[in-house]
């Protein structure tokens, strides 16, 4: 997926997100914004992280592994996960999604995305 094809220019003009897929990333006090895209095929091995991270999918549609248990989020749908905890991701087609990683949870974060 080509990341040009859809962002504005003023998102593309941020800085490139250094990490294992494509992203421009805006750095908030407490919070990156990523605005990511991942070409189908693409894979995220299990894995956790400090941060409270909180996501929408913009186009195409992220399968993602919490826990053990696996959903599909597609344009529109929101997720979340937590800080430690141990999740994984794929894509089967061209995705592309903002995320919101949060340096500290939120004290009325729950698992569940109905709080969102």
């Amino acid at each position: 997926m080509d990341r040009a094809d859809f962002l504005p220019p003023r998102i593309r003009d941020l800085p490139e997100f250094d990490g294992p897929f494509d992203a421009y990333r805006l750095a908030a006090d407490g919070a990156d914004v990523l605005f990511a895209t991942y070409p189908a095929g693409t894979v995220i091995e299990p894995h956790h992280h400090d941060t409270d991270n909180v996501g929408v999918i913009i186009r195409g549609e992220l399968v993602l592994v919490v826990d053990g248990v696996e959903s599909s989020y597609g344009p529109g749908d929101w997720y979340h996960v937590p800080p430690g905890v141990t999740h994984a991701a794929s894509f089967d087609q061209d995705t592309a999604e903002i995320e919101l990683w949060f340096s500290a949870p939120h004290p009325t974060t729950t698992t569940t995305e109905e709080n969102l």
